[in-house]
C-alpha cells in the first residue's frame, strides 16, 4: 500500500460507490496511532448531503461478536461450558424434526456447525417492507420456525452460517446472568471500553442523527426503497445493536489485545473451522472462530474482524493479529440487483480492508 495512507482509503471507498453503493464511511487507526477517516457517496438521494464521518448504523450481524464474547467470559467464569448441551440451558426448546437439543453445544452455535436451519424472517418486496418493517419477534417465535425444518446436518458435520443459533445463544446468556444479553453487552463491554455510542434500540425505530439513510431494491428493475426506519430482526442476539466506526474500532482493538478476554478463552475464540463454499465465494479464504472469522492478507499473513448486513447495511471490520492497524467500514445504500453485483460490492469493500491493513510487502502481522 502507497505510504499515503489517507489517498489510497479515499481511493477504496470511491471504488466502493462506483459498483453501486450510495454512501461510504471507514475510519483506519495506523500503527503510529493516526486516526484517518474517509467518506464517499451521499447520505440521503433527495438532499444529496455527504456522508457523515461519524455517523450511526446499525451494525447487523457484527452484533454476534459482542455475543460471542460475552458468551467466552461466562465461560472463563465457569458459569457456562462450551461444550454444555443447549438442552441443559434451553429444556424442550430445539427439538422436532430430527433437531436435538441435547446433542447440540454452545460451541456448536457459537461457530456456525450446529446444524440448525436457519429459517429467519425477511421482507421478500417493497410492499412486505412497507407492511411489516415495524414487527417484532421473540426469540422463541424465531427458534421456532427454524424448528419446522430438519436440520442441515448433524451437529458438528458441516458449517452453515446460523442466525438461529446466535438467538439461542442470546436466551442462554439470559438464562445464566438472569439478565437480557444486551444488558450484558452493555455491563460487560460497552461501558468499560468507554463505547458512547454504541446501544442496543429495542424496537425504536430510528437511528439518532448524524446518520446516512440506507436503500435497498428488492426487485431488478424497481426503484430504491428507503429502508432505513424499521425495527429489523435485531431484538434477538444475532444483530440489533447501533454503533459507529470509532467504537467498532475501539472494540475489536481492545478484544484482539486481550483486554476483554483471558487468554485462554482469546485462543478458543481464534481456533477456526473452513466455511462453506458458498460463503467463501464472497469471502475468499475466511475461516470460523468462535464469534469471529480470519482472512488471508495479500502481505502475508490474516486479520480478524466479522462482517454484519442487513437491509442495504454492510459493516466490516479488521483488525492485524498483532493489533497493530485496524479498519472500519460502513456501507449504506447497497444496490446489488444480482449475485454479480454482491459479489463486486465484496470485492470492493474486501480490497479496502485489505489495503488499509497492508501496509508493507514485507509486514509482520503474526501475534506478539
Amino acid at each position: 500500500m502507497p505510504h499515503d495512507d489517507q489517498t489510497q482509503l479515499q481511493r477504496d471507498a470511491d471504488a466502493i460507490t462506483a459498483v453501486g453503493v450510495t454512501g461510504v464511511q471507514s475510519l483506519l487507526v495506523t500503527s503510529d496511532n493516526r486516526y484517518l477517516t474517509v467518506t464517499s457517496g451521499a447520505a440521503d438521494l433527495t438532499a444529496g448531503q455527504p456522508v457523515p464521518r461519524d455517523g450511526y448504523f446499525r451494525i447487523a450481524s457484527v452484533t454476534k461478536t459482542f455475543v460471542a464474547t460475552v458468551t467466552l467470559q461466562l465461560a472463563g467464569d465457569r458459569r457456562l461450558s462450551l461444550d454444555d448441551p443447549v438442552e441443559r440451558w434451553l429444556p424442550g426448546l430445539v427439538s422436532g424434526n430430527g433437531n436435538d437439543g441435547r446433542a447440540i453445544t454452545i460451541r456448536q452455535l457459537l461457530q456456525h456447525t450446529s446444524g440448525i436451519h436457519d429459517d429467519y424472517p425477511d421482507y421478500t418486496s417493497a410492499e412486505d417492507f412497507r407492511q411489516h418493517r415495524y414487527d417484532t419477534y421473540t426469540p422463541e417465535q424465531t427458534v421456532a420456525r427454524a424448528m419446522f425444518h430438519r436440520p442441515d446436518f448433524q451437529p458438528g458435520a458441516g458449517w452453515s452460517y446460523s442466525n438461529t443459533g446466535y438467538v439461542l445463544l442470546g436466551m442462554i446468556i439470559e438464562r445464566v446472568t438472569g439478565h437480557p444479553w444486551h444488558e450484558e453487552v452493555m455491563d460487560r463491554i460497552v461501558r468499560p471500553l468507554g463505547l458512547d455510542h454504541t446501544f442496543w434500540p429495542g424496537t425504536s425505530p430510528t437511528l439518532p442523527q448524524p446518520h446516512a439513510e440506507t436503500y435497498q431494491r428488492f426487485k431488478a428493475g424497481e426503484p430504491l426503497v428507503d429502508v432505513t426506519e424499521q425495527v429489523g430482526q435485531g431484538t434477538n442476539g444475532e444483530a440489533g445493536l447501533v454503533s459507529t466506526t470509532a467504537d467498532l474500532d475501539r472494540f475489536f482493538r481492545a478484544l484482539l489485545g486481550g483486554r476483554l478476554l483471558p487468554p485462554a478463552q482469546l485462543t478458543l475464540m481464534e481456533q477456526t473451522v473452513p466455511v462453506s463454499k458458498e460463503f467463501e465465494q464472497l469471502m475468499p479464504g475466511a475461516r470460523d472462530g468462535l464469534g469471529l472469522f480470519s482472512r488471508p492478507l495479500s502481505c502475508g499473513g490474516v486479520y480478524w474482524g466479522h462482517e454484519g448486513g442487513d437491509s442495504g447495511w454492510i459493516t466490516a471490520d479488521g483488525v492485524t493479529a498483532d493489533g497493530q492497524r485496524s479498519v472500519t467500514v460502513s456501507l449504506s445504500g447497497v444496490q446489488a440487483d444480482s449475485a454479480d453485483d454482491v459479489l463486486r460490492v465484496e470485492q470492493a469493500e474486501s480490497r479496502l480492508v485489505d489495503d488499509a491493513l497492508c501496509t508493507t510487502p514485507n509486514a509482520d502481522h503474526q501475534r506478539r
